[in-house]
């Protein structure tokens, strides 16, 4: 097997984009923690500088430090802090939430040290000023990393900023690590290649993706390909044969990574434990029951309260412009399939005209782009009424399931309340959805929407199903803003 590049040679070695764009953040680390010190001193002192006094019992007098001083070292020491909890390192930044929660306890911790370093020293800092520089600062250096992700995540999408990947293992599982890599390019993996051993395809189906047969040839198809990442993708492969693989990459430069075969499992419950020298992975079994489901509906309880009490007066405003605008029931109600397999009465304002399920039988043959085959879309569906497309656009025909939430039949986040037409040509693996109660909005709603397949609407709620939590609850309520904003696949 071909090994690496010495050690030892001095050709010359082009800066990673990792290193470029934890540069990057550094600056602007920098910047933000000088600004949010700046405001702190301006705001407690004014522009004139003032001094805290040190109290030091064995010298002959207190002497005294200026805030300007010590807001140099506080940027200094908070900008080495981040260092060091590993906020700009390539394996966090740019998606997931370790990146945000690693900058929130460097800076938590960091203030922590400083208050107790005050206390010991006897250093009377001022409070007013850190109480206006922690909150300013962590607030400022998270938004400032999500401004940088989002530039980040352009970059990616033209396949730049990314490691590039060849492939290694079984064909299967080659095609189902591409595939999946391939539909989430802000993940920052893009392949170039792939080694299935002992194959004779020349390229990935339905794909450009130059395949090789050759196990020894890897690190030779690394080179060709421009690769710095060979992730393995399957568990056929010999330990030895792994462990050879691992000993010929190029330190620092290329990198090894070891694919499971379970997919769509979130973060918080994968722990990778070292055991007599294997890395096993131990996946949590998702949980239903206990804090986190009163939590869930404690929030959902307390939150559709408030949100019906603040949207009354439109919602009564819209329930006039329905009766007034077309004959009929204000609010449309349907019988849906919801926890555990029981049946409830959703209910929606009323968008369509009155015999629109009778409708149904005659629209469902048409040709259409929408939807997928068990949901039935149509972009510019003749039944619905000039100010039900209005509604439907904004989804403000879904407030009255706000109703739905308090009462305890829905939730506010969750899978896609489905008819019972549509759980009959369920496959048994897509029930279960019904394990957790379906959501005004869900992953499906806020990633496509009625513009995607089936296939990947069932991925998403299932998904959820296995890896819900509040926090995950609140970014799909904000990422469900934006996609109503957007109005992308809403019909």
């Amino acid at each position: 097997m071909q090994r690496g590049p010495a050690s030892g040679s001095l050709a010359p070695e082009k800066t990673p984009w990792e290193q470029r764009y934890a540069r990057r953040l550094l600056v602007t680390d920098v910047l933000i923690i000088a600004w949010a010190t700046g405001v702190a001193q301006i705001a407690r002192f004014g522009l004139e500088d003032s001094s805290l006094v040190i109290d030091s019992a064995k010298a002959a007098a207190d002497f005294e430090v200026s805030y300007s001083a010590l807001s140099i070292l506080l940027i200094l020491a908070w900008t080495g802090t981040l260092s060091i909890y590993g906020t700009r390192e390539a394996r966090v930044v740019g998606t997931g939430w370790t990146e945000y929660a690693r900058m929130f306890d460097a800076s938590l911790r960091f203030f922590g040290v400083l208050a107790i370093f005050a206390f010991l020293l006897k250093v009377d800092i001022a409070r007013s000023y850190v109480l206006i520089a922690f909150p300013v600062g962590t607030v400022a250096l998270l938004v400032g990393r999500w401004m940088w992700r989002q530039w980040l995540m352009s970059k990616r999408a033209g396949g730049t900023f990314t490691a590039t990947v060849v492939l290694v293992g079984s064909i299967d599982s080659v095609i189902a690590i591409a595939r999946e890599l391939d539909r989430s390019p802000s993940a920052g993996y893009r392949v170039v290649a792939a080694c299935v051993p002992g194959s004779e395809l020349a390229r990935l189906p339905g794909t450009t993706i130059r395949v090789s047969g050759d196990f020894d040839g890897v690190t030779t198809l690394m080179g060709v390909s421009g690769a710095d990442t060979v992730v393995v993708t399957s568990s056929d492969l010999p330990p030895q044969r792994i462990r050879e693989l691992s000993w010929s990459l190029e330190p620092g430069r290329q990198h090894l990574v070891v694919a499971p075969s379970i997919t769509d499992i979130g973060g918080p419950r994968i722990h990778v434990r070292p055991v007599a020298g294997l890395p096993l992975v131990h996946v949590e079994t998702p949980r239903y029951e206990g804090l986190k489901r009163f939590s869930k509906r404690a929030f959902d309880l307390i939150a559709s309260l408030v949100l019906i009490v603040l949207l009354s007066v439109p919602m009564l405003l819209i329930a006039a412009i329905i009766r007034l605008s077309s004959p009929g029931s204000v609010l449309f109600r349907q019988e849906r399939v919801g926890y555990r397999g029981s049946r409830f009465t959703m209910l929606k304002f009323r968008s369509m005209v009155l015999d629109a399920e009778e409708r149904l039988v005659e629209l469902s043959g048409l040709g259409r782009a929408e939807g997928n085959a068990v949901m039935f879309k149509l972009k510019h569906d003749p039944r619905v009424t000039p100010i039900g497309a209005f509604l439907r656009r904004f989804s403000l025909d879904e407030l009255p399931q706000l109703l739905n939430v308090f009462a305890g039949s829905m939730s506010l986040v969750g899978p896609r309340p489905p008819l019972e037409r549509e759980v009959e040509v369920y496959e048994r693996h897509v029930h279960r959805r019904f394990l957790v109660k379906p959501g005004i909005t869900g992953l499906w709603q806020v990633s496509g929407r009625s513009n995607l397949s089936w296939e990947d609407t069932v991925r998403l709620d299932l998904y959820y199903v296995e890896n819900w939590s509040l926090t995950g609850d609140f970014v799909i309520l904000w990422r469900t803003f934006k996609a109503v904003v957007g109005r992308d696949g809403a019909y």
